[in-house]
């Protein structure tokens, strides 16, 4: 949780924001259901962007966004026009972000997987924070499958009124008795999921404002379904936009179905050919780990090799 408290802090909401969050608790309608609303229109809006919109962490300014506020408006019950008349001017972009979208890019490509899952709120992703250490374990069963993913992330606010963090995981597949998100440090505030990218959001509170150069521990676990998923896991990885003090990745397998090979690799982007690659041998406990020396910004992970 937040370190020792200070003055609180906190970004002012826009009236664009107070408005959409208002009508959407009138109507009752979850924003899964909205965005169903806007899908069978044509206009493709995901949770992830409605949720920033009604924080007033980004506001519609695409012409697609400003396409899907003029529907949400009857999907609300709101006249037209309402929603439109209350957007403030567009948000600095660029050098005036921490997390500037560019550098996610460099890592990402363009039109990644995270883009797509986060729809217009990916240029948002976590601006308010730096990551400065994660301490990642995954779990695999006699299946082969993933079965827990605990995270635990050091994170400092570049600047006051940072509320929470988005998480987003990837996974090999979505299994039909769900993802259940235990938190531990943090306080979930809203998870979904999409199926045509095998991933699951959430973001988790801080349980306060926090001060810029405050720290935050958040700490939470995915418990991926107890049915197996059709295809075994082969690796793991974690994208990384800024350099890290510290990055673990500790890898639990069965005793019962363990690998042939396991390696290390980093990347500087995603597709790329890996820049570094070494053997990994497990450890008595049936383990394997990596912790590199620097972390700067790339894609780093471990993968094995089954009979």
């Amino acid at each position: 949780m937040p370190t020792s408290p200070t003055h609180e802090h906190s970004r002012p909401e826009t009236n664009f924001a107070l408005a959409l969050r208002d009508a959407l608790r009138r109507r009752g309608l979850p924003l899964e259901r909205v965005c169903g609303r806007l899908h069978a229109q044509g206009i493709n809006v995901s949770v992830a962007t409605l949720s920033h919109w009604q924080r007033g962490r980004s506001q519609p300014e695409r012409s697609r966004s400003l396409q899907a506020v003029d529907a949400l408006e009857p999907i609300l019950g709101l006249e037209p026009g309402t929603l439109r008349s209350l957007l403030g001017p567009h948000r600095p972009r660029g050098r005036a972000l921490f997390q500037d979208p560019a550098a996610t890019r460099c890592v990402y490509g363009d039109k990644s997987d995270l883009e797509q899952a986060l729809g217009e709120a990916f240029d948002a992703f976590n601006t308010d924070t730096q990551l400065l250490v994660a301490h990642e374990t995954m779990t695999l069963d006699e299946h082969r499958s993933t079965r827990e993913i605990a995270v635990t992330s050091v994170l400092r606010a570049v600047r006051d009124g940072a509320r929470q963090l988005t998480v987003v995981h990837f996974l090999d597949e979505l299994p039909a008795d769900g993802v259940d998100i235990v938190v531990r440090n943090g306080e979930m505030t809203g998870s979904h999921v999409v199926p045509d990218l095998r991933s699951v959001m959430a973001d988790i509170s801080f349980g306060r404002p926090l001060a810029r150069n405050e720290t935050a521990v958040v700490d939470y676990t995915l418990r991926i379904g107890r049915t197996p998923t059709p295809a075994p896991s082969h690796s793991h990885e974690r994208r990384i936009r800024h350099p890290l003090r510290t990055y673990l990745l500790h890898v639990r397998f069965h005793p019962s179905a363990l690998p042939t090979r396991c390696h290390y690799f980093y990347r500087a982007r995603l597709g790329d050919e890996p820049r570094q690659r070494h053997r990994v041998e497990l450890d008595a406990s049936h383990t394997a780990h990596l912790l590199p020396a620097k972390c700067p910004p790339g894609v780093y992970g471990l993968e094995w090799e089954w009979d």
